[in-house]
């Protein structure tokens, strides 16, 4: 066999190959039709649990609440009182239900911390865009450049039927957010003794497909666009930020850039990634910690455990309650519990073990990720010595006017210190989002980051 024949020969056996790959990566149309039948639009399990505890996903909030003096929608469960509460006396009794972030809490704070644990509501609803996007992206996304990117995927839910760990951490990273909206809140980094300053950051976030005026080539690789300006305290005023987030960021970094107002010019923040920390975190959370979970992948290997039933911070419309002050939520060691509301859901859970020859502060992180939102809600981050290090834990809610689910508070507990990052406040802010945003390209260049810091 001559070289020619060869080559046709192993180039006929490569697209055999690629094509069994890219058909596994992808379900069928028949797997996919189960998004209209046993499983919800993007991907939930439809059915209650077994015992009764989780019902069922009927679509969602019935009613729209009426709406707070922050534009936040009041508590649809007000009236609820908790099934119980676990703290550190009692919750060997619920162990298989609690991550192992949950535990040391209850140990590191055994005389203040507890979970309140009320009714499950599956309140997310999800829209015919929505619903549509997912189930095109079921039978033609799939992975690309070893699951540090994506193809054939649009709108959002990459993967509302996975089949692997890569494939739940994308849904995270692509999960519904309203397609365009501006949001203004307050995080928090209190001292052992509980005193602490109030950071505020005026934020614009935009998908890809949203954004007007931009050029095809520009569209091709970004996900969202984003940008944040630091408006508290004083020392901090005119920082601003501008993120360009790519699909595939190894094969195209995150683009980044920053402006100082001390400095008045605009550089390029290569740095704003992975283990690096920001400077409204105190130095208790990384970059790639932001929103749980942010940026490549490609540090880790990803591991698919499957689901388990899990009490996870809920429905916390409460925790964004104007009637609610930062001082009253904002407690030493750890945020008031008194606010909080957990309940029971269907989490997939997934564990993330840093790559040998790979550099992260964390040697392994373990992930649980609501069903019904593709959102992580409860994070375990581990030092290099194999020790449980730092606890994330994000508190949401759904918001009818944006049609998704929004966050009341990001919390990161550091366990060895004691302190915590509490970010995403909206109680003291009297109009926090604008789902009416719109962006424009020229909104999201560097050339419009010097105008942003010197308003």
């Amino acid at each position: 066999m001559n070289n020619t024949q060869n080559l046709l020969r192993g180039g006929a056996l490569l697209c055999s190959l690629l094509l069994t790959a890219s058909a596994q990566a992808a379900v069928s149309t028949e797997q996919a039709a189960q998004l209209q039948t046993t499983l919800t639009p993007i991907g939930a399990e439809r059915a209650a649990s077994a015992d009764g505890r989780i019902p069922a996903w009927d679509g969602g909030l019935k009613t729209q609440p009426a709406l707070q003096s922050n534009g936040i929608p009041s508590d649809p469960f007000a009236d609820e009182k908790p099934l119980l509460t676990i703290d550190a006396s009692n919750y060997t009794q619920y162990q298989d239900q609690l991550s192992p972030g949950q535990i040391a809490l209850l140990k590191r704070f055994p005389d203040s911390y507890r979970l309140p644990v009320y009714p499950t509501h599956r309140s997310v609803a999800v829209s015919d865009a929505v619903a549509q996007a997912a189930a095109g992206n079921a039978v033609n996304a799939r992975l690309s450049n070893n699951g540090n990117g994506v193809q054939g995927f649009a709108g959002v839910v990459a993967f509302p039927i996975p089949q692997n760990g890569l494939e739940v951490l994308w849904n995270h990273i692509t999960r519904n957010r309203n397609p365009s909206f501006s949001l203004i809140s307050d995080s928090a980094a209190p001292q052992k003794d509980g005193s602490y300053t109030i950071m505020t950051t005026q934020q614009y976030f935009t998908r890809g497909e949203a954004v007007q005026g931009q050029t095809p080539e520009q569209a091709r690789n970004v996900l969202y666009y984003y940008s944040h300006k630091l408006t508290a305290p004083a020392r901090m005023v005119g920082e601003v930020v501008l993120v360009h987030e790519t699909l595939d960021q190894v094969a195209e970094p995150r683009l980044s850039w920053v402006y100082s107002a001390g400095q008045r010019r605009v550089r390029r923040a290569p740095s704003v990634a992975y283990d690096s920390a920001g400077p409204t975190t105190a130095g208790l959370r990384t970059a790639d910690g932001r929103d749980m979970f942010n940026g490549a992948p490609d540090r880790y290997d990803w591991q698919l455990v499957g689901k388990k039933t899990l009490y996870v911070p809920y429905n916390s419309y409460r925790l964004a309650s104007p009637e609610r002050s930062y001082k009253e939520l904002i407690l030493p060691g750890h945020v008031n519990p008194e606010a909080t509301r957990y309940e029971l859901h269907r989490v997939w859970e997934v564990v993330a073990t840093l790559k040998p020859g790979m550099r992260h502060i964390y040697s392994k992180r373990h992930y649980f990720i609501d069903e019904d939102t593709w959102a992580i809600l409860a994070a375990d981050h581990y030092d290099n010595r194999g020790e449980l290090w730092r606890v994330g834990e994000a508190h949401s809610f759904y918001h009818p006017a944006g049609q998704a689910s929004a966050l009341a508070m990001e919390v990161t507990y550091d366990l060895n210190n004691g302190r915590y990052l509490a970010s995403g406040l909206l109680n003291e802010q009297r109009q926090p989002f604008d789902f009416s945003y719109r962006a424009s390209i020229s909104d999201y260049s560097p050339g419009a980051l010097r105008s942003k810091g010197l308003r």
